[in-house]
């Protein structure tokens, strides 16, 4: 390695790691070199001001760490320099509870947000809360300012508004006792193409034989008034002008009325613009059509409540608008007719806490409208902040009505708000390191379209209490070369090391790098640390629980043989990668424990007597006994009929133990195999015991015991059961005996009518041959022919 880069390097505190190393400890990869720097890496780093802390070979940066990590290296608390982040509040006047028609109150002295004015101080990567409240205090003063399109499409419209004063102060006086309304118009820049500049169309740009004003860009015709006649009159003397081109010029409207305050008269309550128009709008860039390319400079040119520099300065951005009524707190109604209400909602979008409002084709809705447009408005309350300093980040938390919570955006605002309502905002402020211009920031939170504000006051926590009780030039650094403060020196320009023992132009001496090497090898520092002054400074690693250590960083804590994938055993502790064992532990990895007592058998013989006991452990000498203390034997009589119950209850959830099986059953390892040609077969190594067990339903099962590092049991997974009666052929023969006896007997029945039928027959058939009979005639017998002789017949 160049000596100069390793110089470079060191000076900057910098220690390399792999771009492909994993992220972590934060406060050991700043490498900070003071306490200053350390507590700005984050809110979870400490400094340790204990002298003696750092290890030989460990870099000044070292005393830089997780607070538990400092404790764990054995930083006590009370030297840890650990600052914490505070607020204080400065001005908290409580909300307004004002009641409609109670003590009268200047807009000053009303408040609908609490706190006022906060300090707050930052450390870096400490978060700090902020609650505010807001309510809505009723019979809040209002400012109402009528922005009126005077081109000749208003015609109608005007004479709708003419009447608008009064009945606009009877209606908001259900609203405000205190409300002012003021009147201005528009039409167009004075300018080709947006007008036409001939001398007759200057005079009167209306046609035929309608009486117009001349055209003008804006004019405040009524400052703020709470005289409603006299709005009536004022607007009641205004005349329909005209220009070319449809859109018109707002814009420029907009813009003189948000920025010149005090020709409007606005004052620090509810400002309200109510801008009124039947077309669309020019903005930024248009200007270039009457050849004006100034941008709008955002600032009032009204002279006799005209503006004059329409024709100098091109039209405002949508952005420049909404800065200027965000920044002057005025709140936006577009009252405007249906044609043109996607392009009004799309810039209402754009423009907060605005509304838009339908406009009916002469005006006739405009308080309606007015009065709806306000009580969205104000129904709604959004928080915005100023430009935060350097390094700091803001979030929102909002607890609305009905327990609704939101984040992110949504926590800046709440809706739905009625007079009256109190609504929480709960608001994180966090700062990343310290700002470069300076340690104290201000910060203003308002709720958009209010004057009122909470100033937050923002200072940093850049150094550390310790840093102020700093010796310069403490013989602690090598007589006088630094400053020694927080336990570590700070070394005078031109010097470098630990202790501020070596110039910058030693650095790069062969002699000293000579003192880095161990047996004058050629690795400096063993390739763990960098030499700086002739002495190593050892590598930090990741994990703050690990280290380089020796004079020539040789040594770790890491890199001993493990047990159990436990760095020695888990039962010493690791000092230049030899394990230092704790007490009752040997070996090189303190994995061999000198405790007898996990080898006493039951009988309180070790090992049962039967075995030696060995880092813990018994070795049995009687090859027929086993276990942890040679109590088991696998192959003595009445195993199988001990374990009976166990393998029951474990392998089919049957048997005498199956309550408490998973309490008293759980001392083997189960497998089941399909049959019984699966189970294991005794070998020379460990005994096995082949068992056949009968259950409460005369079923056999089978299993084997084995004891090797664990108990073994292997069980064949179906029970072997004596079959039992086939119901259907039993049931089938049954029924088909029934039938056939019954056959039988009707046939032996039929069989014995025949024969006694036969005999019956014969019977008769004799007597009928040996009876004898008389014969002769009937005497009452007559012949049932009868012969008649016709007469007449002749026998021809």
């Amino acid at each position: 390695m160049d000596l100069k880069l390793l110089f470079i390097s060191t000076l900057l505190g910098v220690i390399c790691y792999s771009s492909a190393q994993p992220e972590g400890n934060e406060c050991i990869k700043a490498n900070a070199e003071s306490c200053g720097d350390c507590i700005q890496v984050g809110a979870k780093c400490g400094w340790c001001t204990d002298i003696s802390f750092l290890k030989q070979g460990e870099p000044t940066s070292a005393r830089c760490d997780e607070l538990e990590s400092l404790k764990k290296r054995g930083c006590v608390a009370a030297k840890i320099e650990n600052p914490r982040g505070s607020q204080r509040t400065l001005r908290n006047k409580p909300v307004t509870n004002r009641k409609k028609g109670g003590e009268k109150l200047k807009p000053e002295d009303i408040t609908q947000i609490q706190p006022q004015k906060l300090s707050v101080s930052l450390r870096s990567g400490e978060p700090q809360k902020i609650d505010l409240k807001f309510k809505r205090a009723e019979d809040y003063p209002i400012d109402l300012y009528y922005l009126m399109d005077l081109s000749y499409s208003m015609k109608d419209d005007l004479e709708n508004v003419k009447n608008l004063g009064t009945s606009l102060m009877l209606e908001m006086s259900k609203i405000t006792s205190d409300f002012r309304i003021g009147f201005g118009s528009f039409v167009e820049k004075t300018v080709m193409p947006y007008i036409s500049t001939t001398p007759a169309k200057l005079l009167n740009p209306c046609t035929g034989d309608q009486n117009c004003t001349s055209p003008f860009s804006y004019k405040n015709v009524l400052k703020l008034t709470s005289n409603g006649q006299q709005f009536n009159t004022l607007v009641g003397q205004q005349q329909i002008s005209g220009n070319l081109d449809s859109p018109e010029g707002g814009f420029d409207a907009i813009m003189q009325v948000a920025v010149c305050g005090e020709h409007i008269g606005w004052r620090n309550v509810t400002r309200l613009l109510v801008f009124s128009t039947d077309a669309g709008f020019h903005f930024a860039g248009d200007g270039k059509l009457g050849g004006i390319v100034l941008p709008n400079d955002g600032k009032c040119h009204l002279e006799n409540n005209m503006y004059t520099m329409s024709h100098y300065y091109d039209y405002p951005s949508i952005a420049h608008l909404v800065q200027k009524l965000s920044d002057n707190n005025i709140q936006t109604i577009f009252a405007v007719t249906e044609e043109f209400q996607p392009v009004y909602k799309e810039l209402k979008n754009l423009i907060p806490k605005s509304a838009v409002g339908t406009l009916s084709a002469n005006s006739s809705n405009v308080i309606n409208l007015i009065i709806d447009a306000y009580n969205s408005l104000s129904s709604e309350v959004i928080l915005e902040n100023s430009k935060l300093p350097e390094g700091v980040t803001i979030t929102y938390q909002s607890h609305c009505k009905n327990g609704v919570v939101s984040v992110g955006e949504d926590g800046r605002k709440c809706s739905n708000i009625s007079i009256g309502d109190e609504v929480y905002f709960s608001i994180n402020i966090t700062a990343q390191g310290c700002p470069k211009q300076g340690k104290s920031e201000s910060l203003k939170i308002r709720p958009l379209g209010f004057t009122e504000e909470v100033e937050i006051k923002l200072s940093f926590i850049c150094d550390c209490e310790c840093q102020k009780d700093g010796i310069p030039n403490s013989d602690l650094c090598n007589n006088g070369n630094g400053t020694f403060e927080c336990g570590a020196c700070r070394c005078n320009k031109g010097r470098i090391g630990r202790e501020c023992e070596c110039r910058k132009d030693e650095v790069s001496s062969e002699d000293l790098d000579k003192n880095c090497r161990k047996d004058n090898g050629t690795d400096l520092c063993s390739n763990n640390g960098e030499c700086v002054c002739g002495k190593c400074e050892c590598k930090k690693r990741e994990n703050p629980e690990e280290y380089y250590s020796g004079e020539y960083c040789e040594c770790d804590n890491f890199n001993c043989d493990r047990s159990n994938n436990k760095l020695c055993g888990g039962h010493g502790r690791c000092e230049c990668r030899v394990c230092i064992c704790d007490a009752n532990y040997t070996g090189s990895a303190c994995d061999c424990s000198l405790d007898t007592s996990t080898c006493l058998a039951s009988n309180n013989q070790i090992c049962n007597g039967r075995g030696n006991c060995e880092c813990g452990a018994c070795r049995c000498t009687d090859p027929k006994f086993q276990g942890p203390t040679c109590e088991i034997c696998p192959t003595c009589p009445g195993v199988c009929t001990e374990h009976k119950a166990c393998v029951q209850c474990r392998a089919f959830g049957t048997g005498e133990k199956k309550d408490t099986c998973d309490r008293e059953c759980n001392y083997f390892t189960l497998t089941k195999v399909k049959d019984r040609d699966k189970l294991p077969q005794p070998v020379q190594a460990f005994p096995l015991m082949h068992c056949k067990e009968r259950d409460a339903n005369d079923c056999w099962f089978y299993y084997t015991y084995a004891v090797n590092n664990n108990t073994e049991v292997h069980v064949v997974e179906t029970l072997e059961c004596p079959a039992g009666p086939d119901i259907i052929p039993i049931v089938a023969g049954v029924v088909a005996g029934i039938v056939l006896i019954g056959l039988a007997l009707l046939l032996i029945w039929k069989l014995l009518m025949i024969i006694h039928d036969r005999r019956e027959f014969a019977k008769f058939e004799k007597e009928k041959m040996n009876a004898k009979w008389d014969t002769g005639e009937n005497p009452i017998y007559k012949s049932a022919v009868t012969t008649v002789v016709n007469p007449k017949y002749e026998g021809k």
